[in-house]
């Protein structure tokens, strides 16, 4: 009786773990398309800032973060299959794309970080000299469109200041029309109103662009490296927990295997008794 109430109260365990893993796939799903989105999002409408920067690391992140997140949603999908129908199969490609995942998010996550601790020296030396050497020339459409649109978007003029834009090649060339600073600098965009540099007219903040733009990166790369990192360690519970649904299924198989042997047993004694006697 015990043993029979034993199984069942293990029963009970399997299903609810089943049901646990399940829900648990499920959230991870959800959390996986999240990834992807905000990879996709960060690429698409914030891949003009890239060609400002000197490295492609930045990029690189979003791309890892896209490939992660697209390996979460299939692993999510492949997990719960997994868990309802109980195939070894299922479990062992659900296994092997965890660690895949687990390997790359941790990559994402250190790639994040090193690019994190190194941002600010990397536009100090460069986004400067981006800035005032390829600024409307041929063949630098994609940074002349990132620079407007920076200092559109976080409201400001030059690496530094509005002083910068003096040494810019584009301000010295006939093709500036006397402009002081690009029109994009000005509070209201019109036709050569880079011409006046009053306070009044153009972005005058403290720190320049650089300052901006350094704290928008940093934010996005925190959060690459928080992502990254935070759900790659939360995936180590997961094979744990399989493994706890796994073992307790071989230990159903094995105890169902004991009591027929068991009975089998008792009835061959209770048969060679009844032969005995009736001899």
């Amino acid at each position: 009786m015990s043993a029979v109430y034993k199984d069942d109260q293990e029963d009970w365990l399997t299903v609810c773990l089943k049901y646990l893993l399940f829900v648990f796939n499920f959230l991870f799903w959800v959390g996986g398309a999240a990834v992807l989105g905000v990879g996709i999002w960060t690429l698409l409408e914030k891949s003009d800032y890239s060609s400002l920067l000197a490295s492609s690391t930045f990029a690189v992140s979003a791309y890892i973060l896209i490939l992660a997140g697209s390996l979460v949603v299939v692993t999510g999908f492949l997990g719960c299959c997994a868990v309802i129908r109980e195939q070894r199969g299922c479990l062992s490609m659900y296994f092997f794309c965890l660690l895949l995942i687990f390997l790359i998010e941790l990559v994402a996550g250190v790639l994040a970080y090193v690019y994190y601790q190194r941002l600010s020296e990397e536009l100090k030396q460069h986004l400067n000299q981006t800035m005032t050497e390829n600024y409307a020339q041929p063949g630098k459409e994609a940074i002349t469109l990132a620079v407007d649109r920076l200092q559109q978007d976080f409201k400001c003029c030059g690496s530094n200041n509005s002083h910068d834009w003096m040494a810019s090649v584009y301000i010295s060339s006939e093709a500036a029309e006397r402009r002081v600073v690009p029109d994009s600098c000005c509070k209201t965009i019109t036709p050569l109103c880079g011409k006046r540099d009053h306070p009044s007219n153009i972005y005058k903040v403290e720190g320049g662009c650089i300052t901006k733009l350094e704290q928008f990166l940093a934010d996005h790369l925190l959060v690459i490296g928080a992502v990254g990192i935070g759900v790659a360690c939360l995936q180590v519970s997961v094979p744990v927990g399989d493994g706890g649904q796994k073992e307790r299924g071989e230990k159903k198989k094995r105890n169902c295997l004991k009591r027929y042997f068991d009975e089998s047993m008792h009835n061959a004694d209770s048969l060679d008794k009844a032969f005995s006697e009736g001899f």
